[in-house]
C-alpha cells in the first residue's frame, strides 16, 4: 500500500511539474516593449564613443525629455571611464517633433 501512495505521489508531483514548466516558458518569452528614448540613446551612445574613442561607457541614464509643439530635447548621462580617468558625460539631443531629425547634439563632461 505505501508503495503504491509513493508511486501516486510521484506522478502527481511530475504531473504537477509538466503543467508550470509551460507557465514559466510562456513568461520568459514575454518582452518588455522599449521605453520611448532608447533610440535616442543608442544615438548618445554612438555620439560618445566618437567623440571619445579609447573610452568605455560604463553606466547609462535617461535623464529626461522636454518638449514642446516644433521640438523635443532627451538628457542623457553617461558615465565614462578612459584609462584610469572616470567622468560624466551629459549629452542633450534635440530634434524635430515631427520628422525626427536632428537640430543639435550638446555634451558636457562632469567629475560628479
Amino acid at each position: 500500500m505505501r508503495k503504491i501512495l509513493v508511486t501516486i505521489g510521484a506522478v502527481l508531483a511530475v504531473g504537477a511539474a509538466i503543467t508550470y514548466i509551460p507557465t514559466i516558458i510562456n513568461a520568459e518569452q514575454q518582452e518588455t516593449p522599449a521605453p520611448a528614448y532608447a533610440k535616442w540613446g543608442r544615438v548618445a551612445m554612438e555620439h560618445a564613443k566618437s567623440k571619445y574613442p579609447n573610452a568605455s561607457i560604463i553606466d547609462y541614464l535617461h535623464i529626461g525629455r522636454e518638449m514642446n509643439d516644433e521640438k523635443t530635447t532627451e538628457t542623457f548621462k553617461l558615465w565614462l571611464k578612459e584609462g584610469d580617468r572616470e567622468f560624466g558625460l551629459y549629452l542633450h539631443i534635440t530634434f524635430s517633433a515631427k520628422s525626427e531629425q536632428i537640430l543639435e547634439v550638446k555634451e558636457q563632461e562632469t567629475d560628479k
